[in-house]
């Protein structure tokens, strides 16, 4: 199942950006200049998805065919696996073969808008039927990544929240979080947690510098106040706001010890599950694998700092391309838009145990019928209203991401100090940024 998208690889992005702002150049035959809704239309789509996500697309596709005889879509993964699927695109725009639809990771989103060849749909979804404002806002904002364009709807939404082992728990005698905790809470109920005489810790943070390590750090820095970018697109992580929420961390880490330092970002969700974790900061894509460990867990939003809950997500979207045919740019909206209501999504989205798209969604049958087999998953929907701000999908986001996660992971493993760190970091940052 396509659960985990928000911290995949992100370095692709890099590779294929040059051949991105190459290609956008290029011309693209005219078709239809002016809209015909019956002429007959063949329409590419790529999913990027594979087995059971596949066949229900496929199967969406077929009905939406039924009900509009004129439309034919052909539908394909579009390459083997969805991290190949930025450089396919880009090597369509060099040859003309690009879909008309794709599915795209959040952090590709600037790319595809430079391009020159994606569909701007902003007129569109203000129309009061799209009911826009069901998606988070960090959804919207991924889909409109320099806030010029809207170059698509949201795909697949998720968050980080906060999961805790009740086992680990009990034994310790400490009381389950609330969804009320502070992150003074969380620090103290981690030192109760940890026992280094049977190896058990209170959290766990990857160490690796991936981007893992990197994006559960952002909602710390947003509930100090901080930003990741200054007005001028510059790194502005390095702030009094980002010491202090490394500072946090550190001193968890290193004087407290409450927190196993993960080097391979899989390690600490296994040792959670064999309760030898107390809590994690995760989302919806752990859930499954904790259900089949028989992993007693529960979950919250995350700890807040001054009332303030934010979280992180990483949507993933459904861009829309731009083939300089009007038959083709309509149908492809009017799919896209149909795919993403509220009655498609609980059809696939959530039937195979992704969070809603929608926050129309949550009180539905359907996904009513997936928190009694995924417990939690409703807390992580509702923890949608907490992903307010967007990672950057800025060109220099790698090695922006590179920069601060080997900050993080040295000042963590005692080899820094977070304001030397930070500012560091930040100076590489904006050498990429620039």
């Amino acid at each position: 199942m396509h659960r985990f998208t928000a911290a995949r690889p992100i370095a692709a992005v890099a590779a294929v950006a040059a051949v991105i702002a190459l290609s956008g150049c290029g011309a693209s035959q005219q078709g239809a200049t002016t809209l015909d809704k019956d002429a007959k239309v063949e329409l590419t789509w790529w999913t990027g998805q594979s087995e059971q996500a596949q066949t229900m697309l496929e199967d969406l596709a077929a009905e939406f065919e039924k009900d509009h005889p004129n439309v034919t879509i052909d539908v394909s993964p579009g390459s083997s696996s969805t991290e190949e699927l930025l450089q396919k695109i880009s090597a369509g725009f060099a040859g003309g073969s690009y879909p008309d639809i794709s599915y795209a990771f959040g952090s590709w989103a600037s790319q595809l808008e430079s391009s020159g060849r994606t569909l701007d749909i902003t007129e569109q979804v203000t129309d009061p039927e799209v009911k826009w404002d069901e998606f988070s806002e960090s959804a919207r904002g991924t889909v409109q990544p320099t806030g010029e364009k809207t170059i698509g709807f949201p795909a697949i939404v998720d968050n980080l929240s906060l999961i805790y082992n009740k086992t680990v728990f009990d034994e310790a005698g400490v009381e389950y979080p609330t969804e009320d905790w502070s992150w003074d809470d969380f620090r103290e109920a981690a030192d109760d947690l940890t026992d280094e005489s049977t190896n058990t810790y209170g959290y766990a943070y990857s160490v690796s510098g991936s981007e893992e390590t990197v994006w559960q750090f952002w909602p710390h820095l947003w509930q100090e106040g901080g930003d990741i970018l200054d007005d001028e697109g510059l790194a502005a992580f390095d702030s009094e706001a980002g010491v202090r929420a490394l500072t946090l961390l550190q001193e968890m880490a290193i004087d407290d010890k409450s927190i196993y330092l993960d080097q391979t970002d899989t390690k600490f969700a296994q040792l959670f599950a064999s309760d030898r974790i107390g809590m994690m900061t995760s989302g919806p894509w752990q859930l499954y694998d904790l259900n089949t460990a028989k992993t007693d867990y529960g979950v919250v939003q995350l700890p807040g700092t001054d009332g303030d809950h934010q979280t992180v997500s990483g949507p993933d979207i459904w861009a829309l391309f731009d083939h300089k045919d009007k038959n083709r740019e309509y149908w492809s909206y009017e799919f896209t838009k149909w795919l993403t209501s509220a009655e498609q999504d609980e059809r696939w989205n959530v039937a195979i145990g992704n969070l809603p798209l929608r926050s129309s969604e949550v009180d539905s049958d359907a996904f009513k019928e997936q928190v009694e087999a995924y417990p939690g998953l409703d807390v992580m929907a509702a923890n949608n209203e907490n992903a307010i701000n967007v990672r950057p999908t800025i060109k220099g986001y790698v090695g922006l991401s590179e920069s601060i996660g080997n900050a993080i992971s040295e000042v963590l493993q005692g080899q820094g100090e977070p304001k030397a760190a930070l500012e560091e970091a930040a100076e590489k940052a904006n050498t990429t940024l620039k």
